[in-house]
């Protein structure tokens, strides 16, 4: 009963929180062009808001155990929500560059701790879904919200959007405050560092006084991390193509409603590539959309590259590119970190989440960046150009992974922490020390 209240909270406060998130990605750096920023400074104001997330989730070893997920979700919620209207004060680089940091900073933390929860929340066997789900209700406010703040900003003005945006992400503080997260207290490890963490929203007090907790033994990828820097290379490369397109699409189809419609289809396929790739990880095995997911995105990047620098009226044809770019990004997205949780295991979930989170986030705030660099090279076509191909060049990590078992399949002497019944399958080294022959894990923002 506790689940079913806590996954259509989850998934609200997940909304609420992209709702706020979504939209500036957009707009920011059009305020800030009207305040004399440069391209470049333009693409700064997404490449803090990044950095900032990364430098909060480099933290997440010792916030976590302290706040617990749901404590850190509010948090989270309050720093992005909060500071949205202050870009009101001043157009100025300097002011939109510090309100960027507060609020990448919220969005760091709601991120970790919004990805972790979906996967210590989801039933037995259907985790890959539930993942889908959790990326469906971060990636609609991108499909609704992404858009419509392009066109807001430039039909009603920028008081609307930042306003309207705060509103929006505000309602995320009472959504998350309402979850009842289970606590999990895994055992610990000389190696577990600051991944060893306690994915609950419960107080480190209330958990002392429910008695002994049920335990899961620690679970660490093979080799560290190393694992998993395949799977993150593959994320951070899309989401440094999707990032760029996203923050200068804008500019590089100036007519009015063309950016709105390239980023409905960008956004919209990518809420359907992730729900796809959940439901078929759980049916035939994790990882076997990685290889399809990669080739879509680096087709689709290129395809807006093409369409802005072949045609005046590239709307229709940025749309249709924007639209395989979308799916395949959002495959790809849920598929990693399905995988990166399956190859942590659920008592370094904290960890995982940190990982993947991390890896998306400078893949976003670099490519907005240097997309905005090399836009002043060879125009904003031409870079997003450089980005098509950069994708394509991690094709070979994709590849190298085939696909896992399916995931409601659970290793014998495994169970998830905090229930009874076994949870969703983790595949792991057959025998101690021994890495498996696919790397496989999969699945966040």
């Amino acid at each position: 009963m506790t689940r079913a209240r806590n996954l259509p909270l989850l998934l609200a406060a997940t909304f609420a929180v992209f709702s706020d998130y979504a939209p500036l990605l957009s707009v920011v750096p059009l305020w800030s062009a009207t305040g004399g920023s440069s391209g470049v400074g333009a693409g700064a104001a997404t490449g803090v808001t990044m950095g900032a997330g990364i430098l909060v989730q480099l933290c997440m070893g010792r916030l976590v155990p302290a706040l617990g997920l749901r404590r850190l979700l509010v948090t989270g919620s309050l720093l992005l929500s909060l500071p949205t209207a202050a870009y009101l004060l001043s157009p100025a680089l300097g002011w939109v560059l510090a309100v960027s940091a507060v609020r990448g900073a919220g969005f760091g933390m709601a991120a970790v701790a919004g990805s972790a929860l979906a996967a210590e929340l989801a039933p037995p066997g259907r985790r890959a879904a539930v993942v889908g789900w959790y990326g469906a209700a971060a990636g609609l406010p991108q499909v609704v919200c992404l858009p419509l703040g392009v066109w807001c900003a430039q039909t009603f003005g920028f008081p609307v959007v930042f306003l309207g945006a705060t509103v929006l992400g505000g309602l995320a503080v009472p959504l998350a405050w309402a979850l009842v997260v289970p606590a999990v207290v895994p055992a610990a490890a000389p190696d577990d560092g600051p991944a060893a963490v306690k994915p609950s929203g419960v107080e480190p007090a209330a958990v002392a006084a429910s008695g002994p907790v049920p335990t899961a033994p620690p679970h660490p990828p093979a080799g560290g991390f190393a694992p998993l820097v395949g799977l993150l290379a593959l994320l951070a490369a899309s989401a440094a193509a999707v990032g760029g397109v996203t923050s200068f699409v804008a500019f590089a189809l100036p007519a009015p409603g063309a950016a709105a419609v390239v980023l409905f289809a960008l956004s919209a396929a990518m809420i359907l590539g992730r729900l796809a790739a959940g439901g078929l990880a759980d049916r035939f095995g994790e990882g076997r959309t990685l290889v399809p997911a990669v080739i879509a995105a680096a087709l689709g990047t290129g395809g807006i590259a093409a369409a802005v620098l072949l045609t005046a009226a590239a709307t229709v044809p940025a749309a249709l590119a924007a639209a395989v770019c979308g799916a395949g990004f959002g495959a790809l997205q849920n598929e990693t970190l399905v995988l990166v949780f399956a190859r942590t295991g659920p008592a370094r979930r904290g960890m995982a989440s940190t990982a993947w989170n991390m890896a998306y986030d400078v893949g976003t705030g670099a490519g907005s960046l240097l997309v905005g660099v090399a836009s002043r090279l060879v125009g904003v076509g031409g870079a997003f150009l450089l980005s098509a191909v950069a994708v394509a060049a991690v094709l070979p990590a994709a590849r190298a992974r085939p696909g896992r078992p399916r995931s409601g399949r659970v290793p014998p002497g495994e169970s998830r922490p905090g229930f009874s019944r076994p949870g969703p399958a983790r595949p792991g080294p057959s025998q101690p020390g021994q890495a498996d022959a696919g790397t496989g894990t999969r699945r966040r923002t």
